[in-house]
């Protein structure tokens, strides 16, 4: 049973949650859901990778099971690891009641039993299915980690020797995203719809800034947005995303900003640019970028 009828289906679940899509994000978000594809989502940081993953679950009524990637993660990080303070309390309970009439055999079966398996992101996600599984900068993690990615985006089941295999009944929805901080392999990006987020236009920003903060004036959050473009443009370190667009808007709404000039602007600078460098260069071209 599919989960939307259509890309305009899809727009219009996430528009409810006040995530804006264009229409080709609502076509290949549909086509990974209606061929059982995870989506790789790449792009600047802050431009909507994230957001999609948690909207989707909010759109589609589905728990939202994270996995955020670093370097280093392995498979016992996303699959599952066993309790092993609660094992060895078991092991002493045991030998305590039993009084020295042990069976080891039976003893050390009962170590790895359903009750000490302590479930991580991706297990719990091939249990819970139907649910949004989101790999959250999956470009972070080693070669080694894609390869065991590979495996699981495949057949939807892993095997804990212990236990035999788990399988997903339905595929999850799979949304991996990518800063591009190094090249996702080939192999793992041939298992998957592929879409490019860029930040969005002056207009769609605006209408993201009243959907998600609409206590936001419309004439604040043009203004907002357009300084926003405008800093974009500086080539800093770290431009801000459109979650630093939303904090901004909602700063200087609560100050009780309703026109943005140069002494609001400054004073609130922190909110969206996050670098001392990036800071001196926005705050002596605020001038400018406010007269545009």
């Amino acid at each position: 049973m599919s989960l939307v009828n259509s890309p305009d289906d899809l727009a219009a679940r996430l528009e409810k949650t006040g995530y804006l899509s264009d229409e080709a994000l609502a076509t290949v978000g549909f086509l990974a859901m209606e061929l059982g594809r995870p989506l790789l989502l790449e792009g600047e940081p802050g431009t909507g990778k994230t957001a999609l993953a948690e909207a989707l679950a909010e759109g589609l009524g589905l728990p939202l099971v994270r996995l955020q990637c670093y370097e280093g993660i392995d498979a016992s990080q996303a699959l599952y690891d066993w309790d092993f303070p609660r094992q060895i309390l078991h092991l002493r309970a045991v030998e305590a009641a039993a009084d020295g009439r042990l069976d080891v055999d039976e003893v050390e079966g009962g170590l790895f039993a359903e009750r000490f398996l302590v479930a991580r992101p991706i297990l719990r996600a091939l249990r819970e299915a139907p649910v949004v599984l989101l790999i959250d900068e999956v470009d972070r993690a080693d070669d080694e980690f894609e390869a065991f990615l590979l495996e699981v985006l495949s057949t939807w089941q892993v095997t804990i020797p212990e236990l035999g295999t788990v399988a997903a009944a339905v595929p999850p929805v799979v949304v991996l995203t990518s800063n591009r901080t190094r090249e996702v392999h080939d192999a793992l990006k041939r298992r998957c719809l592929y879409h490019w987020i860029d930040h969005p236009t002056l207009e769609r920003e605006v209408a993201i800034v009243r959907s998600r903060a609409p206590e936001v004036s419309a004439e604040l959050a043009r203004q907002v947005v357009e300084l926003v473009h405008e800093v974009r443009g500086a080539d800093l370190v770290k431009p801000p995303g459109v979650a630093e667009t939303l904090d901004w808007a909602r700063a200087l709404e609560r100050l009780g900003t309703t026109t943005l000039d140069v002494e609001a602007a400054a004073r609130t600078l922190g909110v969206a640019v996050k670098y001392r460098e990036d800071a001196d260069r926005v705050r002596a071209a605020l001038d400018r970028m406010l007269a545009g």
